[in-house]
């Protein structure tokens, strides 16, 4: 996976303001166009709805279809403007009104759709309005301008690109004067041109302002929407815990305790024949010293879930490379970690588990002959969103599927009480991979350097 990293924010210069002059000049040329026909559709459709209310289901489905009309064309100002390069307007939840139960319950949360009001409102009103101005303005900016730096070449093609007949011919007497107004014309057009790149700057962030007002969710939605993944995470991150708890006390019931109960079980009885039979005693002894080994290596091996000894001494990518050791698979581990990065202990620990968990699964059920485990940070671009991103893909037969209470869907809920996501990718046939982003603070020791890609360990193990 190829790292990215986030780049420092680029200084506003005049190059970078012509970079998206282009793109600019596009938007605002066909926004007059665009209102137009939503102004004309939806103000169409809304008086004829209101005209025809008396005649209830018409009228109000009409108006319905004014507001689907409105938001169709409100979600085009959004995408045109993303194209354009202003940044991202969220989205309102319009999937809350298909949610009611009921005919009439949905048309009601449609009718009382907030943001449905507005959308028509802006297509019907503001965006016709203020469309018609920056549509004015931008086709007049570029037309003098041009016409401007221009009008000389004009009269030397009209007079066969001869300037002495031109001189002779359109200028007459007064050489000196039409000169200089060809020179002021001149400065006036290159004036203008030079200044495109900030009224397109201009016009556009006003188009970007009043769609971020009138168009974008209400604070109070993202809000409630952060609350609600919150509350998602928490009751993600309790089942995880509580499936992880029923897991280990599962394999202590089958495992640790069983050979604990056979080992006082041997040290009882040879307890009662060491005065009769020594020979007996000495090999229930011997019996219960090898049960005692055996319950500390499978205590040993629970302990790696939670958290093993080279995890906490040397690191994510360490523990990694034991896990691949013991392994029955071959498995290949590359880091394109920075150098000297310390992740949060928790998120380590997780990944940590995960990845185990994920190489388990492949060499017990994938049939795979080779796996590869790769770890990478990875910085989004114009934000302050840092993940660590844990990779195994094995050669297998594919078609792994989460299964509830079990396996995929327990690294899922993991992940999910962490904030974080799980990808699967299993065709039948293969390749399998599990993908875990785990989100990191901005603030982690580290996350200032740059994650250089190509920096494996490349620890493979047979």
């Amino acid at each position: 996976m190829t790292t990215t990293d986030r780049a420092a924010a680029p200084r506003t210069t005049y190059g970078s303001l012509w970079r998206t002059v282009p793109r600019e000049l596009g938007f605002l040329v066909l926004t007059f166009p665009i209102a137009l026909a939503g102004f004309l559709t939806s103000l169409t459709l809304f008086s004829t709805g209101v005209g025809t209310v008396a005649v209830f289901l018409i009228g109000i489905v009409l108006i319905i279809a004014a507001l689907f009309v409105s938001r169709a064309f409100g979600t085009l100002e959004l995408i045109r403007l993303e194209w354009a390069g202003r940044p991202h307007i969220q989205r309102p939840p319009w999937a809350d009104a298909a949610r009611e139960p009921g005919f009439w319950r949905v048309f009601w949360a449609l009718l009382s759709n907030a943001h449905l009001w507005l959308y028509l409102v802006h297509t019907m009103v503001i965006n016709f309005a203020v469309s018609l101005v920056t549509w004015t303005i931008t086709v007049i900016w570029v037309t003098t301008g041009l016409a401007g730096v221009t009008a000389w070449f004009w009269r030397l093609i009209d007079f066969g690109g001869d300037p002495a007949v031109v001189i002779r011919t359109f200028f007459g007497d007064d050489v000196l004067g039409r000169a200089l107004d060809d020179l002021l014309s001149f400065v006036i057009g290159a004036t203008l041109l030079a200044t495109l790149p900030f009224v397109t700057r201009g016009l556009v962030l006003l188009h970007d302002v009043i769609a971020r007002v009138t168009l974008g969710a209400f604070p109070s939605e993202a809000l409630r929407a952060q609350v609600g993944d919150l509350e998602a995470s928490r009751g993600a991150a309790i089942s995880a815990e509580g499936h992880s708890l029923r897991r280990l006390e599962r394999d202590i019931h089958d495992g640790p305790q069983q050979r604990l109960v056979r080992l006082q079980m041997d040290l009882a009885a040879a307890d009662r024949q060491l005065d009769t039979d020594p020979a007996r005693a000495r090999a229930l002894i011997a019996e219960a010293v090898q049960q005692s080994k055996d319950a500390l290596e499978e205590l040993r091996a629970l302990s790696r879930g939670f958290a093993p000894p080279i995890l906490l001494d040397r690191g994510l990518v360490a523990a990694l490379e034991s896990a691949a050791v013991r392994s029955t698979v071959p498995v290949a581990i590359e880091s394109e970690l920075p150098d000297g990065l310390e992740l949060p202990q928790e998120i380590e620990r997780n990944a940590y588990f995960v990845a185990s968990e994920a190489l388990t699964n492949a060499a017990k059920h994938s049939g795979a002959t080779s796996v590869t485990a790769r770890v990478a940070v990875r910085r989004v671009l114009d934000t302050d969103d840092t993940w660590l991103d844990v990779t195994v893909t094995d050669n297998g037969g594919g078609g792994a599927v989460p299964v509830e209470g079990h396996g995929l869907a327990g690294l899922d809920e993991r992940l999910r009480g962490l904030g974080g996501t799980l990808e699967l990718d299993s065709p039948v046939g293969g390749p399998t991979v599990v993908t875990a982003h785990l989100p990191l603070a901005t603030s982690y020791p580290g996350s200032a350097s740059p994650a250089p890609s190509g920096a494996a360990s490349g620890a493979d193990a047979g």
